[in-house]
């Protein structure tokens, strides 16, 4: 009985490394990039690269520029961080491990950019006729992606086999 959950553990952790590896790869090509980014770089008619350092959250709130701000947002994604482990570790299937894998990789890449450089690289700017969708990053879309599954894999699941596999 214990093989089982200990393979979806690797397969999770497998995606966890993924999303971390791919995360931090693109924001050092952009880091890397940084003077010709500033005014943005179109590359799609929808599609700009656009170098933005996000101190908050998500659309950038919970913006500060106090050092508290920064190391509260690192303690709690950290706390976040450490729950999504426990639950990839009871993982009860591939989709469910693959998604918090995905999840835990992004939190880790936004973490990593918090703790060296004080804010999150990001630098995907998506618009259509005039209106910009906030810039985000590949670990934002490694979320989004986790989360997404998550939500699949639960609506999918018969009646009574929640998130817990139960």
């Amino acid at each position: 009985m214990q093989t089982q959950p200990r393979r979806f553990l690797v397969w999770g952790l497998v995606f966890v490394v993924l999303a971390f590896a791919v995360d931090q790869v693109t924001k050092g090509v952009a880091l890397a990039a940084a003077p010709a980014l500033t005014h943005g770089i179109e590359v799609l008619p929808f599609l700009d690269l656009v170098l933005v350092h996000n101190r908050g959250v998500t659309f950038g709130l919970l913006a500060s520029d106090h050092p508290a701000g920064r190391w509260l947002l690192i303690l709690l994604t950290g706390t976040i961080t450490v729950a999504l482990l426990v639950w990839l570790r009871r993982a009860q299937n591939r989709t469910q491990a693959a998604a918090l894998g995905l999840i835990i990789g992004g939190a880790l890449g936004n973490l990593m950019d918090r703790l060296r450089h004080g804010a999150v690289t990001d630098f995907l700017d998506f618009h259509a006729q005039g209106y910009h969708w906030p810039a985000f990053n590949l670990a934002d879309s490694g979320i989004v992606l986790g989360v997404a599954l998550l939500l699949i894999a639960e609506l999918r699941a018969p009646t009574g086999r929640a998130l817990s596999g139960r």
